[in-house]
């Protein structure tokens, strides 16, 4: 899954590698190393500008609320439990299919963080001396240092009980499309800890790599079995982890010193 991830790159930065064509100053973000549910992020997606004399698609670089809203919800409320979709159900399930055929966006990250339970721990909650087992986390990244691109969908929902006026009358909402994980072994393995992604977690984000950019964010393709070939996971090996602080598992906790990588787990032997 994805439910946490790291966003430190400045606009200017993500609009050279992605070939952004518009961002709005106003909006930029300040770099967030613990970005959860319901956060703004931001996204990248092709969209023709409103009001524009131009119909063709921009590529833009939007903030968007992470955890995506259906167009047809009566409240906002089901967003913070909407912020993965899965690679192999998204073109069916009600929530996705639409977004899917029309409104792919990739979220740019640095990387994203997972938790494994320890051996040791997992070991006394079994004897029944610990309920809640301390887990490790891990950060999970591209191992030649460069943006890890999510898969994503975006979608609009409209405020019945604002008026059109209201800045807050429309939102724009986010998910990021996940995959099973990797079993082959990462590119760069930590000294005690996972040699696989799917040691880890079954499941990651989709990774899209940059020959893929383009036909994901085009909005004239829109047949669904097309689409589904481009849910295909990424070449094996671009990805390597880490160990780092359980500081992170607290929302509160922020800043650089959370991709700090540790000579070894906080949390006890993994494996």
């Amino acid at each position: 899954m994805c439910g946490r991830y790291a966003s430190s790159r400045r606009p200017e930065d993500l609009a050279g590698v992605f070939e952004i064509e518009k961002w709005e100053p106003e909006e930029t973000l300040e770099p967030d190393y613990n970005v959860a549910p319901t956060k703004e992020v931001y996204a990248v997606l092709d969209r023709a500008v409103k009001d524009a004399d131009d119909p063709r698609p921009v590529r833009q670089l939007r903030r968007l609320k992470w955890g995506l809203v259906p167009s047809w919800a009566k409240t906002p409320e089901g967003g913070a439990r909407m912020i993965n979709a899965r690679a192999e159900t998204v073109h069916e399930k009600p929530s996705y299919r639409r977004a899917f055929a029309a409104r792919r966006c990739i979220v740019p990250a640095d990387g994203y963080y997972e938790w494994v339970t320890g051996t040791q721990e997992r070991e006394l909650e079994v004897e029944g001396k610990k309920k809640r087992p301390r887990k490790q986390p891990y950060f999970v990244l591209p191992a030649d240092g460069s943006v890890f691109a999510m898969a994503g969908l975006y979608e609009f929902w409209r405020d019945r009980t604002l008026p059109d006026e209201h800045p807050q009358a429309w939102w724009v909402t986010c998910s990021v499309i996940t995959t099973e994980a990797e079993q082959t072994p990462l590119a760069v393995s930590p000294a005690e800890g996972p040699h696989t992604l799917a040691e880890i977690h079954p499941r990651m984000p989709l990774m899209l790599t940059p020959d893929r950019w383009d036909a994901w964010l085009d909005p004239a393709r829109t047949d669904v079995e097309d689409l589904r070939s481009l849910l295909a996971p990424p070449p094996p090996g671009l990805l390597r982890a880490y160990p780092v602080s359980t500081s992170v598992s607290n929302v509160r906790n922020n800043g650089p010193e959370l991709l700090k990588e540790l000579e070894a787990p906080e949390a006890g032997t993994l494996f």
